[in-house]
Order: structure tokens, then C-alpha cells, then sequence
């Protein structure tokens, strides 16, 4: 493990850390100040386009769907790899803005927002990573456009203390329909569209292992969304276009986020403005030791 100083930079001299950079240019035209998925955005890493059997609960992992490269896996030599630093850096205006790096464990594909039927999501597959379901948190990203009519929705959910039949808050859509929107994040007021990137959760819960079903009481929409499941891992704003954002973990954070093996990251973020055509710079680097 790295308790400080010492022990992160006994970690660089032996050579055990990973360096990589990334790009993405969205092409999606976003509603501004509405959070949304960049994950879903052309560049490199591929875009993630959460396609799937409906309902089926699909495992996301850097060996098979991607992500900001991290390293290899280290776990089996007894090592354990965090997050060392990270940075962002935009060729366009849309400053300031928040984002969340985020661990994206397990996503339930096609959830049918025209329907008043309760709809059952397969969880033959678990959550691969944070498997209690400790700070786990659930989005709703748009998959195939509505029309902004903002109905509202449930999420019956299992909670990290393994507590099934849990009810999140209720849920209104967001009027935003381009592709790779958090639709979660309007309560039904103009006024507070980018509140929240997460959908509420019954009260005393902190975390989500799985999700049972979804439903839509009353009024229903066109298009689809994927409800993802996220360990946010940092939190940071973006402020100045003009000059690179920089986080040292250990040093603005105070801690080292750990990356567990295979882990998928991306990134979350609520823009001033759309940003189609706009360019994402970035690096992070990660460190490991026993």
C-alpha cells in the first residue's frame, strides 16, 4: 500500500507506474449545463455504446470495453494500483465546469421509457468490482433520443447493505436528447438541471449492489437509456480554458484512489455549453506497490 510520500516515491524509482494519454471529440450536440457521458464520444479510448440484450446486466471491463488505459493488472504479484495524477485538458470554451472520473462497473442496456410496464432487469451477472456495492451509484444515459417530454420513473434497487426491494427517489427526465445524456439530473424545474449526476437513493442508503427493475407510473416517451453503475473515484471542476487542469492526488486530494485490475474509466461532466466538435485532451497515471 502507499501511506505517503515515502512509499509513492519508492513506487516511481522502482519503475511501477503507468503514464497514458487520451482524446475524445464529442459529436453529439449536448444540452448545456446538463450532465453528460463522455465515455459514449468518439476518440481514443472507442466510444462505449451500451449495446446489449435489453435488461440483460453486462460487466464492463478494461479488457473487453476499453476505458482510460491504467496498466496491466498487478493484484496477482501482490501489489495494489492507485491514482497518481490526472489531467484534462480542453481546446475549446466550455469553462468552468465539474466532472467525475468514475470506475463503471455493470450497465443494464435498452430501458424503454414508452412503456407503463415494470420492467425486470437479469442480473446473472454481478458487479465485478466494489461487489457490496459500497458507493456505488446509478445514471440514466441516453441511448436512442426521446423528445424531451420529461417523464418520471422508479429504480427498485438492492442496496450495498444487501437490502432488496429498495425504491430510489422519483426520478424526472431531463429534457436533454442527445445521445450520452445523464438523463437523472432534472427534477422537473428548468432551474436545476445539473444538480445531480446520480439518481437518488432511498433514504439511509450509500450504495447500490444491483437493480431489480425500473418503471414508469404515468407519463411515458420515445427512445431508450442504459442505467449505469459508477464508483466515482475523483471529483474536480474544470476551470480555465486556456491552461491544463492538473490533479496530484496525493497532493490536492489527499489520498490515492485505489484502481482495482481491469477496472473501466471514464469520465462525467456538466458543460456551460454543447460540445459538439469540441477537444478533450488528457493523461492519468497510476502507481502500485504491496
Amino acid at each position: 500500500m502507499i501511506r505517503g510520500v515515502w512509499d509513492l516515491a519508492e513506487a516511481v524509482q522502482k519503475g511501477q507506474t503507468n503514464y497514458s494519454s487520451w482524446r475524445k471529440v464529442p459529436s453529439q450536440v449536448n444540452t448545456a449545463s446538463n450532465w453528460f457521458d463522455l465515455s459514449m464520444s468518439p476518440g481514443n479510448p472507442r466510444p462505449q455504446y451500451y449495446a446489449a440484450a435489453p435488461l440483460l446486466a453486462q460487466q464492463m471491463k478494461q479488457s473487453t470495453d476499453g476505458g482510460f488505459y491504467h496498466g496491466a493488472s498487478v493484484s496477482s504479484a501482490g501489489y495494489q494500483k492507485y491514482l497518481k495524477n490526472f489531467k484534462l485538458t480542453l481546446a475549446n470554451a466550455a469553462a468552468p465546469f465539474p466532472f467525475i472520473l468514475c470506475d463503471y462497473l455493470l450497465y443494464y442496456p435498452f430501458v424503454d421509457m414508452g412503456t407503463n410496464d415494470e420492467q425486470v432487469m437479469d442480473n446473472t451477472l454481478t458487479l465485478p468490482r466494489y461487489t457490496d456495492g459500497a458507493g456505488v451509484q446509478m445514471m440514466a444515459v441516453s441511448v436512442a433520443s426521446g423528445t424531451g417530454t420529461g417523464p418520471s420513473f422508479t429504480v427498485n434497487y438492492t442496496n450495498s447493505d444487501g437490502v432488496s426491494g429498495r425504491t430510489s427517489r422519483t426520478v424526472t427526465l431531463s429534457l436533454a436528447t442527445a445521445n450520452g445524456s445523464i438523463l437523472n439530473c432534472h427534477h422537473g424545474l428548468s432551474s436545476t438541471i445539473g444538480s445531480t449526476a446520480f439518481i437518488g437513493l432511498q433514504e439511509g442508503d450509500t450504495g447500490v449492489r444491483s437493480v431489480e427493475s425500473v418503471t414508469f407510473p404515468g407519463l411515458t416517451d420515445v427512445g431508450l437509456f442504459a442505467l449505469v453503475l459508477v464508483k466515482p473515484l475523483m471529483k474536480s471542476t474544470f476551470f480555465e480554458n486556456t491552461a491544463p487542469m492538473e490533479t496530484e492526488l496525493l497532493v490536492h486530494k489527499s489520498n490515492l484512489p485505489k484502481i482495482y485490475d481491469d477496472a473501466y474509466l471514464n469520465l462525467i461532466m456538466c458543460p456551460a455549453t454543447s460540445l459538439s466538435g469540441f477537444q478533450f485532451f488528457g493523461d492519468i497515471e497510476t502507481v502500485w506497490n504491496k
